[in-house]
């Protein structure tokens, strides 16, 4: 299984997710932060597993 890891800024500030989620599951948080205020830049990355 492939895993992916959260990028975002908000307010300026670059962020990256602690955990990594599944394909879908990561995109779910993507879309969950791009409607917050102040995000922009959200995406997935590819992990390999345990990073």
């Amino acid at each position: 299984m492939e895993s992916y890891r959260i990028r975002w800024t908000e307010d300026g500030k670059e962020h990256v997710s602690a955990v990594a989620y599944g394909s879908k599951s990561a995109q779910v948080h993507v879309d969950e932060r791009r409607a917050r205020e102040g995000v922009s830049d959200a995406e997935t990355f590819s992990v390999k597993p345990g990073e």
